[in-house]
């Protein structure tokens, strides 16, 4: 076999899984666009015969999408912060003073990881109404997905930080920084595709999160557009195209996020993020 031969095949199959990976998203902006007999035609059309645009606008209005997408956002973007703010720094030392036990530390804490939200939330209502911290339910479940995603943050971020060369920082304390002023200097921006990777993951996994939300937030002005997602389903929910609406307004954010940001993405993926 040739290597243009092989070549084609490999971005053949590519695309090919490429569209297998992607049809379930098509799907749901057709359904969204269908009306509901033709949602249940047989044979399916993958092209709407006749595109319901008006709605979407109805499901923005009607299910108060804009409080809903704000307070995912707000959720989202403070856990990001904390996570990176404190997790950059801890993978930073954990990078450069290595030994076997800081190996089997981090073994140990990502095995935790393997817990579903599901299983932890019921202590950690009980510990956060202990201390009065479900008086302010946003905080709370920002706290939640910082400590379940904080170890995560720190696996891959840490990997990024062991591939930028230590003699860097020595010739930078050389020329009279300090290790504070080495590692913000010269570290971090070598460091930044990873971080801006590791972050988007959590960001996504944030924007996205269910659980904590629906257990800590009492407050429909307060919760997310996941929980606000769940009110559509009930005993006799057969509005699809509706809820296949607010679905495709939730997720395009992120489809948006991923578009405009590939090349660091890619950039971060190469570099040692994901090692």
């Amino acid at each position: 076999m040739t290597p243009t031969t092989r070549n084609t095949l490999l971005i053949a199959c590519g695309l090919v899984l490429a569209a297998i990976y992607l049809f379930p998203l098509y799907w749901m902006y057709v359904t969204a666009l269908k009306t509901s007999t033709a949602m249940f035609a047989a044979p399916p059309s993958f092209v709407p015969p006749n595109p319901q645009w008006d709605v979407f606008s109805g499901v923005w209005v009607e299910r108060h999408m804009a409080t809903y997408l704000k307070n995912s956002l707000i959720i989202a973007s403070c856990a990001v912060l904390f996570i990176a703010t404190l997790g950059s720094g801890c993978a930073y030392v954990l990078a450069r003073y290595r030994s076997v036990w800081v190996d089997v530390g981090l073994f140990l804490v990502l095995m935790l990881q393997v817990l579903p939200a599901s299983l932890m939330v019921t202590p950690i209502f009980v510990g956060f109404s202990q201390i009065g911290l479900l008086d302010y339910p946003r905080i709370a479940v920002i706290v939640a997905i910082t400590a379940k995603a904080m170890p995560f943050f720190v696996v891959l971020v840490r990997a990024t930080f062991m591939n930028v060369p230590a003699e860097l920082e020595e010739a930078a304390l050389v020329d009279g920084n300090s290790r504070f002023g080495a590692f913000i200097h010269i570290v971090l921006p070598l460091a930044r595709n990873g971080i801006l990777v590791s972050a988007l993951l959590i960001f996504m996994q944030a924007f996205g999160e269910f659980v904590y939300s629906k257990s800590l937030i009492q407050d429909v002005e307060l919760q997310p557009a996941s929980v606000g997602l769940s009110t559509f389903m009930g005993p006799n929910s057969v509005d699809w195209n509706r809820i296949m609406a607010y679905a495709s307004i939730y997720v395009t954010p992120i489809l948006a996020a991923f578009v405009l940001l590939q090349r660091k993405i890619v950039s971060g993926l190469t570099s040692g993020a994901l090692k």
